[in-house]
């Protein structure tokens, strides 16, 4: 028998706009596993992959940069700075956070928690004001300024149950539609904000995790955290407030903008697997 959250989360995929996203997502992404470039350099393509997510993640929180520095950071081929400053750290979070989604796949259903707090350490090393903040939940006295269009973050009893919730939704992912679960999970992160500070760029390193081990990206080509960026930050700001402010509605433009986001992201993969394909990178 289903359990509560998992009937509540197969009712808004039965939604008709949800499941046409749903559908449209899991077409693009087919279409994009069997592109000849990747037949024998899925490897090399899924890299690149994770180039381009760090770059779009980072820039989703403010930070601007391009895929050249973001490459040339993540192979080693460009020296970091020594003293960086705020937005060159949120560049940096994006790389290591990006980069580990390649290590944790087989994790993010059956270790959720780990998942969660494995990310945040390297995501948010640059970012914390003390050491002994990364990888754990906020505490009591302990605030979030980020994502300050969501509201306040919860605190105190709330998060703990809020945050138990995401590692719930986590868990049961692989019993509910990729999209759904994968748009939920990034959503509730964005809400809750559960650590004080990186939440964004964990939820879209979930994110990246859920689309891939869930099966509706198997190549790890696709480059959802593009497709967020694809119609600017605020789009995506916005569909967030819907889904924390909107009500049913609001949930329903979230979960159509994350199904946009992975179509749009699977075009960012073709382009990769063109890439790889002619021998260059672009």
């Amino acid at each position: 028998m289903s359990s509560p959250l998992v009937t509540s989360l197969r009712t808004l995929a039965d939604l008709p706009d949800v499941t046409e996203a749903s559908e449209a997502a899991r077409e693009a992404c087919t279409s994009l596993r069997w592109h000849e470039g990747l037949r024998r350099r899925t490897a090399e393509a899924a890299a690149e992959s994770r180039v381009r997510g760090a770059w779009a993640s980072a820039e989703l929180d403010g930070a601007r940069s391009s895929a050249t520095i973001v490459r040339a950071l993540m192979i080693g081929s460009r020296e970091r700075s020594l003293d960086p400053d705020p937005a060159e750290r949120v560049i940096h979070g994006a790389i290591a956070a990006t980069a580990e989604t390649e290590h944790l796949r087989a994790a993010v259903v059956s270790a959720p928690g780990q998942v969660l707090a494995r990310l945040h350490t390297v995501a948010a090393a640059e970012l914390v004001e003390h050491p002994d903040q990364l990888g754990r939940p906020r505490v009591e006295g302990e605030g979030c300024g980020e994502l300050s269009d969501l509201g306040e973050p919860p605190e105190r009893g709330e998060l703990r149950a809020r945050l138990t919730g995401i590692l719930d939704l986590m868990a049961v992912a692989g019993e509910v539609p990729a999209l759904v679960a994968a748009a939920v999970v990034h959503a509730e992160i964005l809400a809750v904000r559960p650590f004080t500070t990186g939440n964004g760029l964990v939820a879209r390193a979930v994110e990246r995790l859920l689309v891939q081990a869930l099966g509706l990206d198997p190549t790890g080509v696709a480059v959802p955290e593009a497709g967020h960026g694809a119609e600017g930050g605020p789009a995506y700001l916005g569909s967030a407030a819907g889904y924390v402010h909107g009500g049913p509605d609001g949930v329903r433009l979230w979960l159509r903008h994350c199904g946009a986001a992975v179509v749009a992201g699977a075009g960012e993969g073709v382009l990769v697997a063109d890439s790889v394909r002619a021998g260059r990178l672009r």
